[in-house]
């Protein structure tokens, strides 16, 4: 068999066993949410949504190696402070694949691109976990998702945001827009820092369709992710614009840790 079938029969595997992951996972949530309180829906949710990305990384071949996560291995970050307010995870975006590796780690819900709530599947999917959708080139959806996030966080729930806007290749962290930083000053929130890396470049969403994206990671031999997870900024010290800089700075600097510990066990893997 050539190299180039190998890889498609991969992908095709890959797909299947992922499409077969996300039904399982959503059924199993509906149908134990049905016999238990309300009160407890929240936490069957992140454990549900946990075991779905961990599994989807596990098929598509990702080895994650995580570094400052507080409590036990495999334990998920609390979504809350001390206080009882959510805390807003920060992450450069690189990959399609963050978004399950930051479900793998957290009890928060995603912020992210209005038109995912569209795709077949996948958008059912982010709605039922409470995704919030955010059109950047809206100012007036942009305003109504930061009181969604702020009105999350005051709850007690976290989030997860890429203030980059977007995704790009390489380690070089873009400029942070400022939304998550206002939120996080409104309430109060403590704001961490988590700095990912991806051994192998292909992994980076370019210029292409989410499907191709989805397509070509999917088709790649085992992949070795990094990610550093930094202390908590308390918001209540710093105004919005410190802490967009603060933060920007601190993510940049775990960027650069995770990618070092890469080079490290690709040194000693030889």
């Amino acid at each position: 068999m050539s190299q180039q079938a190998r890889k498609l029969l991969r992908v095709g595997t890959r797909g299947t066993a992922c499409v077969g992951a996300t039904i399982g996972a959503l059924g199993c949530y509906h149908a134990i949410r049905r016999f238990r309180p309300q009160a407890e829906h929240h936490e069957i949710m992140h454990q549900w949504l946990a075991r779905w990305a961990r599994t989807s990384l596990r098929i598509l071949g990702v080895r994650l190696h995580v570094e400052g996560q507080q409590g036990k291995r495999n334990e998920l970050y609390p979504g809350r402070g001390p206080d009882g307010v959510g805390r807003v995870f920060v992450m450069n975006h690189r990959s399609g694949l963050d978004i399950p590796v930051t479900l793998a780690l957290a009890k928060a819900h995603l912020v992210s691109r209005h038109d995912l709530a569209a795709w077949p599947l996948v958008g059912h999917g982010a709605r039922t976990i409470g995704t919030l959708f955010v059109d950047r080139s809206s100012m007036r959806s942009g305003a109504t998702v930061l009181r969604a996030i702020c009105r999350t966080l005051d709850e007690g729930c976290g989030v997860i945001i890429f203030p980059e806007g977007t995704a790009f290749a390489g380690d070089d962290v873009r400029p942070f827009r400022p939304g998550a930083f206002t939120a996080a000053q409104r309430t109060g929130a403590e704001i961490v820092p988590i700095g990912i890396a991806y051994a192998d470049a292909e992994a980076a969403f370019g210029d292409e369709s989410f499907g191709d994206h989805l397509q070509r990671v999917a088709g790649m031999d085992e992949l070795q992710v990094a990610l550093q997870i930094g202390p908590p900024i308390q918001a209540a010290s710093h105004s919005a614009v410190e802490l967009r800089n603060l933060t920007r700075q601190g993510v940049q600097k775990l960027v650069g840790q995770a990618r070092r510990r890469l080079e490290v066990m690709a040194a000693a893997a030889k």
